[in-house]
């Protein structure tokens, strides 16, 4: 991948990759992103509906903002604008992605706004694919607490499940705005797992799949540890989607506070033009209870503050922190989170240390913040 910057602070990449990343620093950044040969050789060329709703979706919570797209879809020029946040704000996210795909740069994004986010996203709320809105509200939301965030003003609540393939689901998110900035972290401790919570959800299906699940999750945790909780949430009606399905989603904490997560979901096979199809994953519930929480256990195995699945946010965050010392651990580095950190450098010029721990086989990570502030906020 070449990147090149022109006179007019304009950033020019190629290829669909990691594009949710890439408008996501462009917007911080506050510069100009162009991207060629978008899918350029595929089959069905362009950008796909999931990428075009995630424009849509900086349109509504920004002020200003330029997109423009050439007819095959293949070409992007976006100029970000002011983001501005808004109350009561409805976004359609369609069925190609679930909502987990636009919670995590709308969380980012929501933090540095004019106004405090409100707003209700509705598809697909569980699937393999992205985080579930579960795993949302237990770890991610919890983790911004470490940053400064008043986490009393963060909410995510969820009206209605959602399962693939046609989705139905609602959620309701609340952002603050951060007076003026986030705050650096210092993270390095560990711990040792005390209890492990979690929810195993159902819609459309017998309740005695939740059960299943937790069954499943059970014969395994309770050799391990005595503090095991996991919530049955079964759905029906209007609340309970077009879809049927069903999926459990983990979290472990630890006596220092941390939180891992893990999940499994029941899978469905897609044709929607996308260069892969889904393959079919464990339909069974004991199956997929069995698969979520061999993955909890890998991800505490890992020894990292959090999960391979947070380590981009936590990344992100460390960097639109104040110009000073951020510093913690992590397990493995996922593919996800090494180009996180290269287009971190790039678009905020923040470069991290990394040094590896043989004694734990963790990592260690440490960069100084690169003073991004909330300009935009009303003054009191």
């Amino acid at each position: 991948m070449v990147i090149v910057k022109e006179q007019q602070e304009v950033v020019k990449l190629a290829g669909a990759q990691h594009f949710r990343q890439r408008l996501l620093l462009a917007t911080l950044a506050g510069k100009t992103l162009r991207i060629d040969e978008i899918r350029a050789r595929d089959s069905v060329p362009g950008l796909r509906d999931y990428e075009a709703s995630f424009l849509r979706l900086l349109e509504k919570i920004s002020n200003g903002c330029i997109v423009e797209i050439n007819e095959t879809g293949t070409k992007l020029r976006y100029k970000p604008g002011m983001l501005v946040g808004g109350r009561r704000l409805v976004h359609e996210c369609g069925t190609g992605r679930a909502i987990g795909y636009f919670l995590e740069p709308l969380i980012v994004l929501g933090l540095f706004g004019k106004k405090p986010l409100s707003i209700s996203l509705r598809g697909i709320t569980n699937d393999n694919n992205d985080p579930s809105v579960d795993t949302f509200r237990t770890t991610t939301l919890p983790l911004l607490r470490q940053f400064g965030v008043p986490v009393e003003d963060l909410e995510l609540k969820i009206v209605m499940r959602g399962a693939p393939p046609l989705g139905g689901g609602e959620v309701h998110l609340k952002v603050p705005i951060v007076h003026p900035s986030l705050r650096a972290v210092h993270w390095m401790d560990v711990g040792m797992v005390k209890r492990v919570r979690g929810v195993a959800y159902s819609t459309r299906v017998s309740p005695q799949m939740a059960n299943r699940m937790v069954d499943s999750v059970r014969g395994v945790l309770n050799r391990l540890i005595p503090d095991v909780y996991v919530f049955t949430d079964h759905y029906s009606g209007q609340e309970s989607g077009k879809s049927p399905g069903y999926g459990i989603s983990l979290v472990a904490e630890t006596t220092t506070g941390c939180l891992i997560s893990a999940e499994g979901a029941a899978t469905h096979p897609k044709a929607d033009g996308e260069e892969n199809m889904e393959k079919i994953g464990p339909v069974l519930p004991e199956d997929i209870g069995l698969q979520a929480v061999t993955q909890l256990l890998e991800e505490v195995k890992q020894g990292g503050v959090i999960d391979s699945t947070h380590q981009g946010l936590l990344f992100l965050l460390s960097a639109l922190c104040p110009e000073d010392v951020s510093k913690f651990r992590v397990g493995k580095l996922s593919p996800y989170a090494i180009q996180t950190l290269r287009h971190i450098k790039e678009f905020l010029g923040v470069q991290f240390h990394i040094e590896p721990d043989p004694a734990s086989g963790t990592i260690l990570l440490t960069c100084v913040g690169s003073g991004y502030r909330n300009l935009l906020r009303k003054m009191s």
